[in-house]
């Protein structure tokens, strides 16, 4: 068999994130995103858990087209029905059951002997495939059950009319290794295994839940358990788009091996299950993060300009999104400045661009990211032919609510450095006042206004002023993260052209 069947329990083990509850209408919709994905089997719910997850399953099952709809039960006969009754106008129904079958889980849970926990696997088997044509049995803590009496439960299983095998690595113990070795130690002593399909379920305790599910493929698994993000139980289930983008990027690895995902809904469906969920992806999650498709550092920013593939292992299109980024960071080089420029339309000639980038990097050092706005207010404070006839050197002001501002101010004028220093009704009426010492020019504040060029706590402030000199207004601006720093530059650019 070439193709991974691709098993989708955001709706059930997802869900059972703390957190994550969903209604039966948001089930709904990203049941739609899911078949639209192209999943094939969309395990929607635990039926007997409450009458809205019942209503959940039944109302996925009657929306579904093309793929399987599962309801998950207990082998508990009250269970069975419960799936049976909700999946039943499904196109393609399934019933998912589940037992416990690791020596931890039968003496605590059950204190059930094997052989009880084994008639019980039957009788259940048995009453579900008397419901419904498709079948799935898992032997919960799979990898922690005894290995013979695993390959006793699922032999009984397929016998009794189970056609997909379900192992779960429910406390996600195993390891990659480990998951490879029983994989191929059930297909090497169950003897009625080739009438079932191999599935895995792995859970991500110790952060392998991923690297688990693609090593049991590689033992020939042939289904594999996942979530959108990676959602579910503690710390999360295998994550969907990883499983799948891994089986696409490695076909060398994985022997061409196929899933019938539409990769490039990935995206928006990560986006979806985010939104409803109330989950936040992460900047650094793999495939769907903010930043995976997203380069900082100058030496990666060239390579990419020159070759995307130097760093990139993934078409970022080929998972929904537009395409890469170039960040411009403390980190970001030369060559990643002059490509975003020209994406702006900005020509400058060597030596602006020469001070551009030198201002460019102390601006990165004071945010995390400048954005195309911090790097236009650059380019409009550069190519402005204003002489600078007074110059800011440094600012300091002290402040607080229970003491007056104080202002000290170093200004170069005509290769000279000024200092002055000044009180004032607030930091930056200190600050225009030890300036006004400096230049003796007197003139009337009329306007100031302070807006965020950019987001974020470190956004640059643009500050706008107008000076009124002998009934001639005079507008000035500057930008810097430091408002009274933008306040300073804003005043000393209209100061400029009144001493012009």
């Amino acid at each position: 068999m070439n193709k991974v069947i691709i098993f989708d329990t955001t709706l059930r083990d997802g869900e059972q994130a703390p957190g994550a509850a969903l209604t039966s209408e948001q089930k709904l919709e990203i049941a739609f995103g899911l078949e639209k994905l192209g999943v094939d089997v969309i395990e929607a719910g635990f039926p007997i858990a409450s009458p809205d997850d019942f209503n959940a399953v039944q109302t996925v099952a009657r929306m579904a087209k093309r793929s399987a709809v599962c309801g998950l039960a207990r082998c508990l006969k009250q269970d069975i029905e419960a799936a049976r009754d909700a999946v039943k106008d499904a196109e393609h129904p399934r019933i998912h059951i589940f037992l416990a079958t690791s020596k931890i889980h039968l003496k605590y849970k059950f204190q059930k002997a094997e052989d009880e926990i084994l008639a019980l696997a039957k009788k259940s088997t048995r009453l579900a495939r008397n419901s419904c044509a498709d079948i799935e049995f898992s032997p919960e803590d799979a990898t922690r059950t005894n290995k013979d009496f695993l390959y006793r439960i699922i032999e009984a299983a397929i016998k009794e009319g189970a056609g997909t095998i379900n192992i779960p690595d429910t406390v996600g113990y195993s390891y990659p290794q480990e998951v490879y070795v029983l994989i191929e130690d059930i297909f090497n002593n169950v003897p009625n295994i080739n009438k079932a399909v191999i599935s895995i379920h792995c859970h991500d305790d110790l952060g392998m839940a991923v690297a688990n599910s693609l090593s049991a493929v590689s033992a020939g698994a042939r289904q594999v358990h996942c979530t959108i993000n990676g959602i579910g139980e503690r710390a999360g289930n295998a994550s969907l788009e990883e499983i799948v983008m891994a089986l696409k990027t490695r076909k060398d690895a994985f022997k061409n091996l196929k899933t019938s995902i539409n990769t490039k809904e990935i995206y928006r469906t990560s986006r979806l299950v985010s939104n409803l969920t109330g989950f936040v992806v992460a900047p650094n999650k793999a495939i769907v993060g903010r930043n995976a498709f997203r380069h900082e550092a100058g030496i990666h920013q060239a390579a990419v300009i020159k070759q995307r593939t130097t760093y990139e292992i993934m078409n970022p299109k080929d998972v929904g999104i537009g395409a890469s980024e170039l960040v411009l960071g403390k980190h970001s080089g030369r060559h990643a400045l002059l490509k975003r420029l020209k994406e702006l339309g900005v020509k400058l000639n060597k030596e602006q661009t020469d001070d551009l980038f030198k201002r460019f990097k102390e601006l990165a050092d004071k945010k995390k990211e400048v954005f195309d706005d911090d790097l236009i207010a650059l380019v409009e404070e550069e190519t402005r032919h204003i002489r600078k006839i007074y110059e800011l050197i440094s600012v300091r002001v002290t402040t607080g609510t229970d003491i007056e501002p104080q202002a000290f101010v170093k200004i170069r004028h005509k290769r000279k450095i000024y200092e002055q220093e000044s009180s004032g009704d607030g930091p930056v009426d200190a600050c225009y006042k030890a300036i006004d010492r400096i230049t003796g020019i007197k003139a009337k504040l009329l306007n100031y206004k302070l807006d965020a060029i950019t987001k974020g706590k470190d956004a640059q402030g643009m500050v706008r002023v107008e000076l009124q000199v002998k009934g001639n207004i005079f507008p000035g601006r500057g930008a810097s993260t430091d408002i009274l720093e933008a306040s300073v530059k804003a005043y000393l650019d209209a100061l400029n052209k009144i001493a012009s």
